[in-house]
C-alpha cells in the first residue's frame, strides 16, 4: 500500500479520451451484423441459391475466427497496431464488395468472394480486440459498466450505418458498402492516437468519478438508441428532414467528448487551487488490492514458504498463493488451462446456443422478412440492432449491480436471455401478423445480454493476463454458430421448402420457410438455458468472493 495525492491529471483526461475513441469505434464495428442490407443485392448480381448465400454469410462470420490472431497479438503489440491492422483489412474486405455491388466491375467467383466477406469479418475481430482489452484493463473495477457501453455501441452501429444509410442514399447497397469500407477505416485512425492503456483508479475518489462519468455514457447512448429508434417510425421523411437527422445524428455521436473535456478543466483547476478543492482529499490511502477479496480465505500451510503473488488485478480479489497446481476459476489463467476446465466449456458452449442462433436470424433476416412479405426489412435490421443495444447496456450496468448488492452470478442474467430467446423463436415460427416485429425486438435484446454478459463474465472466471486470447476463442462461437444454425440449418431447410427461379436462384414465401429452423434454433437455447445455470451454481462461490473484495475496497477507502 502507498500514500499519494489524488487530483484529477491529465493522466485521467487521456483515460476518458481514450474512452471516448473507443465508443466511436465500437460505434463502427458493428458492420457483420449488415449483411441483410445488401445480401439480396448479393443474390440478384451473382445469381445464388439461397444456401449459396448463406455461406457467403458463414464466409464472413468465419472472418471472426482468425481473431485468434489479434488475441496473441494483444500481448505482443500496441493497442494502435491491431486498430491499423483492422482498418486497412476493413477497407479492402468491404471496398470489394462495393466495387462488386455498385457494379464497376463485373461480379467476382464465389470463392473470391468469399475471401473478401472473411476479410471484412476479421477486421473487426482486431478492433474488437484493441478496445475491449484496454479499456478492460483501464477500467478493471467497472468491467460490466463498461462492457455494457461499448458492446452497446456495437449494436447501435448496425442501426447507425442502415439509418443513415435510409436518409442520405435511400438505402442503397452500392452506398452503404462504401459507408462500411471508409467509416471504420477514417475513425480508427483518429483511435489510435488516443486509445492506450493507462494506470486504473486506485482510490475512492477516482473510483466514484468513474461511476458518475458511466452513468453519463449511458445515458447518453440510452437517449441514442431512443433517437434511432423514432426515426424508424417516421413514414417518408423529406429530404431535408433525413439531413437533419444525420447531422444531428453525428452531434450526438461526438457529445461523449464532453467527459474527456470536463476532466481536463478540472485537472486545470484543481492544479491552480492547489488542495482547496473540497471533493479532493489531500491525501488518501491507495491500497494495492487484488481481484478476489475473499471472506477468510482458507490458508494451507505448506512444507516450504509460498511465494505470495497479487493477482493481476487491483481491486477485486484476494491476495491468492502461487500454487504449483492448476489455478482455481477467479485466478489467472493461460488459455490452455482455462480449456482444461468444465466452467469453460460449459460457457463456451452455451454462448454457442445463444450467439450462434441469433447470428442466423440477422444473416437470414433479408429473406425471413420476404417469406413473410415484408419487401423492406431495413427497419427488422434496425430494430434488432436498437434493442440489442438495450439488452448489452442495462445488462452490464444491472449484472454490476447485483454482483455488489447479492453476489448473483453474471451466467444467471444469460440464462435468462437463453429462454426468452427460446419464447421469441416461438412466436417467430407461428408466423402470426407482427411477429417479425416482436422477434427481432426479443432477438436483439438476448443477443445483446449475452454478449455484454459473457465479456465480463470471462475475466472474471480466468483472470486478464491472457484475456485477449481467451476472449478471441469464445468469439470462435460466431464463426461455428453462423455455419451450424444458419449456414446448414437454415440453409438446407429453407431450400427444402423453396421453389427454383429462373437463373438458378430460388425463393420461398410464407410462414413455412422458416418454421423448422426456429422449433430448432428454440430447442438449442432451452440446452443452453440449463447450461447457464449450471454455470451460475458452480460459479456462486466465486462472486460471493468478488462481493466481498468490492465491499472491501469501499470500506478501506471511507466509503460506503
Amino acid at each position: 500500500m502507498g500514500f499519494g495525492l489524488e487530483r484529477p491529471s491529465v493522466s485521467s483526461t487521456i483515460k476518458w479520451l481514450g474512452f471516448v475513441t473507443a465508443i466511436w469505434v465500437q460505434a463502427i464495428s458493428g458492420n457483420n451484423y449488415t449483411f441483410s442490407n445488401y445480401s439480396d443485392a448479393l443474390k440478384t448480381l451473382m445469381n445464388l441459391t439461397q444456401l449459396e448465400l448463406n455461406n457467403l454469410s458463414v464466409a464472413k462470420d468465419v472472418g471472426k475466427a482468425f481473431g485468434l490472431l489479434a488475441g496473441l497479438a494483444s500481448d505482443r503489440v500496441p493497442t494502435w497496431v491491431l486498430l491499423l491492422i483492422g482498418s486497412v483489412e476493413g477497407l479492402i474486405g468491404y471496398g470489394a464488395q462495393w466495387l462488386v455491388v455498385s457494379q464497376k466491375i463485373q461480379p467476382l467467383s464465389y470463392w473470391q468472394m468469399c475471401i473478401f466477406l472473411c476479410m471484412g469479418g476479421n477486421s473487426t475481430t482486431w478492433m474488437n480486440t484493441a478496445v475491449l482489452v484496454t479499456c478492460i484493463r483501464n477500467f478493471r473495477s467497472n468491467r460490466g459498466p463498461v462492457s455494457g457501453i461499448l458492446k452497446g455501441y456495437v449494436g447501435l452501429s448496425t442501426a447507425i450505418f442502415t439509418d443513415l444509410c435510409a436518409a442520405l442514399f435511400n438505402d442503397n447497397s452500392a452506398s452503404f458498402l462504401f459507408m462500411l469500407a471508409v467509416t471504420p477505416f477514417a475513425v480508427c485512425l483518429t483511435a489510435m492516437v488516443f486509445l492506450r492503456e493507462v494506470p486504473p483508479s486506485s482510490s475512492a475518489a477516482e473510483y466514484k468519478q468513474e461511476s458518475r462519468y458511466f452513468w453519463f455514457f449511458n445515458g447518453l447512448a440510452f437517449f441514442v438508441a431512443l433517437y434511432l429508434l423514432a426515426y424508424d417510425f417516421i413514414p417518408d421523411p423529406s429530404t431535408l428532414f433525413s439531413y437533419v437527422f444525420s447531422a444531428t445524428l453525428l452531434l450526438l455521436l461526438a457529445s461523449p467528448l464532453v467527459v474527456p473535456a470536463y476532466s481536463y478543466f478540472k485537472a486545470w483547476a484543481s492544479n491552480r487551487v492547489g488542495s482547496s478543492d473540497p471533493e479532493m482529499p489531500v491525501a488518501v490511502l491507495v491500497l494495492d488490492e487484488p481481484l478476489l477479496a475473499a471472506e477468510k480465505p482458507e490458508v494451507v500451510v505448506p512444507a516450504e514458504k509460498p511465494e505470495v503473488v497479487p493477482a493481476e488485478e487491483e481491486g477485486d480479489v484476494a491476495v491468492v498463493e502461487r500454487r504449483r497446481k492448476r489455478p482455481v476459476i477467479g485466478e489467472e489463467h493461460t488459455i490452455f488451462e482455462a480449456m482444461r476446465t468444465l466452467d469453460f466449456w460449459i460457457l463456451f458452449v452455451s454462448f454457442l446456443c445463444g450467439v450462434g442462433t441469433g447470428l442466423a436470424v440477422m444473416n437470414n433476416l433479408g429473406q425471413i422478412g420476404l417469406a413473410l412479405g415484408y419487401a423492406d426489412v431495413s427497419i427488422f435490421v434496425s430494430l434488432t440492432s436498437i434493442w440489442g443495444f438495450f439488452g448489452r447496456i442495462v445488462s452490464g450496468m444491472v449484472s454490476e449491480y447485483f454482483i455488489r448488492k447479492a453476489a448473483l452470478p453474471r451466467p444467471l442474467w444469460n440464462a435468462a436471455s437463453q429462454i426468452l430467446m427460446a419464447v421469441g423463436y416461438i412466436v417467430l415460427a407461428i408466423g402470426m401478423p407482427g411477429s417479425l416485429y416482436i422477434g427481432s425486438i426479443v432477438v436483439g435484446i438476448c443477443y445483446g445480454v449475452r454478449l455484454a454478459i459473457t465479456v465480463p463474465a470471462a475475466s472474471e472466471l480466468f483472470g486478464l493476463k491472457y484475456y485477449g486470447l481467451i476472449y478471441n476463442v469464445l468469439i470462435l462461437n460466431l464463426p461455428l454458430g453462423s455455419l451450424l444454425f444458419s449456414g446448414l440449418l437454415a440453409g438446407f431447410l429453407y431450400d427444402m421448402e423453396a421453389t427454383p427461379t429462373a437463373g438458378g436462384g430460388n425463393t420461398c414465401i410464407g410462414a413455412h420457410c422458416y418454421r423448422l429452423v426456429f422449433v430448432v434454433m428454440a430447442i438449442a437455447c432451452v440446452v443452453g438455458f440449463g447450461l447457464d445455470i449450471l454455470l451460475s451454481i458452480r460459479t456462486k462461490r466465486l462472486y460471493t468472493k468478488i462481493q466481498a473484495g468490492k465491499k472491501t475496497k469501499r470500506v478501506s477507502n471511507g466509503t460506503s
